[in-house]
């Protein structure tokens, strides 16, 4: 079925067929396996449908790492419950062929001097505020009991939460971040690696949404790249974040899937 619209550039276009009221991400094919997967969305436009070119895509995990999710280091619920569905779509990613990557804050030495004062007092509060829980002493700023210090790469704090890291594969992307945004400019490891992976299309997960996901989705959004947020796979503690940030990728971003419609996806040969 021959599309109605088409979107973008040449040779980097979208199309949607009204019909099926579905939106092609793959860009005719011809650059990737040539394979195409399929999935409802879950906000938005009812019975609207995605469909990806798995080599050209990729899961962006983003901050599932103890600092935010360990019970050593805060109660988290809602992040918690991120969990399991992020190792169902991360299954469903092995099996079609989309690379999985992790970015996570990994801060170096030469970093610190140069964080934006901004950035640096959010991670501050209990200096500010010493009853402020869960204590942010800074960026580099060492946690105690064995924690290490304050999302610096190698720190226990900044290792991937243990349930996800069971889920880690050798082929797997891993980059570092030094701000909520992992694409904030083109020199970050996430920008370099997805332009020599020439990755199109991109998933999120991780936490907090209207934060480092929603960060570095919306760089990713006026950058050029597909946006597509799983919304159970992210969490935030912001009271109505959650449904800001959806309905704002939904309608404005790109689109928003569920674990579900992911791992419920069809496969097929173009």
């Amino acid at each position: 079925m021959a599309p109605d619209l088409s979107f973008g550039p040449q040779g980097n276009q979208w199309y949607y067929t009204r019909d099926t009221k579905t939106y092609d991400l793959t860009r005719g094919g011809g650059q990737g396996s040539e394979k195409k997967f399929t999935m409802a969305t879950t906000l938005g436009p009812p019975n609207t449908s995605i469909t990806i070119d798995p080599a050209l895509s990729a899961l962006v995990v983003v901050d599932m790492q103890n600092y935010f999710l360990d019970a050593r280091c805060r109660t988290y619920p809602a992040g918690l419950a991120t969990v399991e569905p992020t190792i169902r779509v991360i299954e469903k990613c092995r099996e079609v062929g989309v690379q999985v990557i992790w970015l996570n804050w990994g801060l170096r030495e030469v970093d610190l001097p140069v964080i934006p004062a901004s950035v640096q007092r959010s991670f501050s509060r209990t200096l500010i505020d010493p009853s402020h829980t869960p204590l942010r002493h800074g960026l580099g700023a060492d946690l105690g009991d064995g924690k290490g210090r304050t999302l610096m790469a190698g720190a226990w704090n900044a290792e991937i939460y243990a349930p996800l890291a069971a889920a880690v594969r050798p082929e797997d992307a891993h980059c570092a971040k030094d701000r909520m945004s992992g694409l904030w400019c083109e020199s970050q490891p996430l920008w370099r690696h997805l332009e020599e992976a020439d990755t199109r299309t991109l998933f999120f997960a991780g936490v907090n949404t209207d934060q480092c996901v929603l960060g570095t989705l919306t760089n990713a959004y006026n950058a050029g790249w597909d946006c597509v947020m799983i919304e159970d796979c992210c969490a935030t503690t912001t009271p109505k974040g959650q449904g800001v940030c959806l309905w704002n990728v939904a309608n404005s971003y790109g689109f928003v899937v569920n674990s579900t419609s992911f791992a419920d996806g069809t496969l097929a040969r173009s």
